[in-house]
């Protein structure tokens, strides 16, 4: 089955000037097909098309668990479209949000545990990306559950996560207030921080 690319979706619009909502409604309903393909680049290509769309006012929610569906896959170039899927379609209201609770928690573990042996760099920057998306997406939930995590974080050896853990804690004080008493003194220690991008 050949699907069409992103670069085809937007190429596609912009030759369609006068018919862009058919054209547009076409391509959904050809990504609404590729959703249901076992094959997972298939299913990341069509969640980049849907994230798209997305952007450009079309609903996606009901791609919302295959956005969770590819950011669970090993590869990390699949791993960033799902994130970037979630970051941009997952509300607070969203039902899917508490299926990513254990994933989130897998992925910032495997950078507390690259830390410790030989560096694993792959795994920093999976953290990354969860990071970004527990920042987007955070729930009063979703903080109290991850905390722990993060809250190791911000003593990783790189400079990247602990800047990225700083900046991500202050949405989950938003949301769990609480959460800024059990954290303080480390966030105290980040002031102190031997890298000008963490303070």
């Amino acid at each position: 089955m050949f699907e069409k690319t992103l670069v085809d979706v937007v190429k596609g619009i912009r030759a369609c000037k006068r018919d862009t909502a058919l054209y547009i409604s076409q391509c959904i309903a050809e990504t609404k097909a590729e959703i249901n393909s076992t094959d997972i680049h298939v299913k990341a290509n069509a969640l980049q098309k849907i994230t798209f769309l997305q952007m450009m006012g079309y609903q996606m929610n009901w791609a919302n668990f295959t956005a969770i569906e590819v950011m669970s896959s090993p590869r990390f170039a699949h791993k960033r479209i799902g994130y970037l899927a979630a970051c941009q379609g997952f509300h607070q209201d969203t039902d899917v949000i508490l299926l990513t609770t254990n994933l989130l928690q897998k992925e910032l573990r495997g950078a507390v545990n690259s830390s410790a042996g030989a560096m694993n760099m792959s795994g920093v920057y999976e953290a990354g990306l969860a990071i970004n998306c527990v920042s987007n997406i955070v729930t009063e939930d979703l903080a109290r559950d991850l905390l722990p995590e993060v809250t190791q974080l911000m003593t990783h050896a790189q400079p990247y996560l602990r800047k990225k853990t700083v900046l991500c804690l202050f949405k989950l004080f938003v949301k769990y207030p609480q959460a800024l008493r059990l954290t303080f003194d480390k966030l105290q220690l980040c002031l102190d921080d031997s890298n000008a991008s963490v303070v």
